[in-house]
């Protein structure tokens, strides 16, 4: 699943937006930066089943210099080397790696210990970025913004299973075991992969891109 160019330049258009009226002092230039962000909010909408106001009021809430989001993702395994995974309230209740966006404040570490609390119940530590990757080179479904995430190997430190206002069932899944309707835009079963081959071998280099 590659991107197709319209989500491409419409994401382009938005952020050229946002930006330009983060530094602008001109009301003109304002007016214009505000007329590329509709038409990007225009774009985007055509093309999907999301409604154009709402695209629009995402848009508009977004300030400052455009960049990419941060997302965490939590590969935390167990004594028999299962991995944790969350079935997610959203997404038609399919199953991923605990984790969401990063919090400001807090490191990216902490915000997957936390994460992974939020939504399992565990406690959790971090011992190695295994992976930093970019939403879209990863070939996830087409989403409106640029996103990093950042995943980990964590330790389990304790705890104990527990769902939340995001979650709906938790579980420890085997990799010959894992669950075939994974949530994609949140994980993909290639990138479960790796977190497995990065808990077996905790040389290995962290992946990017």
């Amino acid at each position: 699943m590659s991107e197709p160019d319209w989500l491409v330049w419409a994401r382009e258009i938005q952020a050229t937006a946002q930006t330009g009226l983060a530094f602008t002092r001109d009301p003109y230039d304002a007016e214009r930066y505000h007329a590329l962000q509709r038409l990007a909010a225009r774009i985007m909408a055509a093309h999907t089943a999301a409604d154009l106001t709402r695209i629009e009021a995402l848009f508009e809430a977004e300030g400052g210099y455009a960049s990419p989001k941060v997302g965490v993702r939590g590969a935390v395994f167990d004594q028999a080397g299962r991995v944790l995974m969350v079935r997610e309230t959203a997404d038609q209740g399919r199953w991923t790696l605990p984790g969401g966006w990063a919090e400001v404040n807090q490191t990216p570490a902490e915000s997957v210990v936390r994460e992974v609390f939020e939504e399992s119940g565990y406690h959790v530590r971090p011992v190695k970025l295994a992976a930093v990757w970019d939403r879209a080179r990863q070939r996830h479904p087409p989403a409106p913004y640029s996103v990093v995430r950042l995943f980990f190997v964590c330790a389990l430190e304790g705890g104990e299973a527990t769902t939340s206002l995001e979650t709906s069932a938790i579980g420890w899944f085997a990799e010959d075991a894992l669950p075939a309707d994974l949530s994609l835009g949140r994980v993909l079963p290639n990138q479960v992969a790796r977190m497995f081959a990065h808990w077996r071998d905790p040389a290995l280099p962290t992946d990017f891109d």
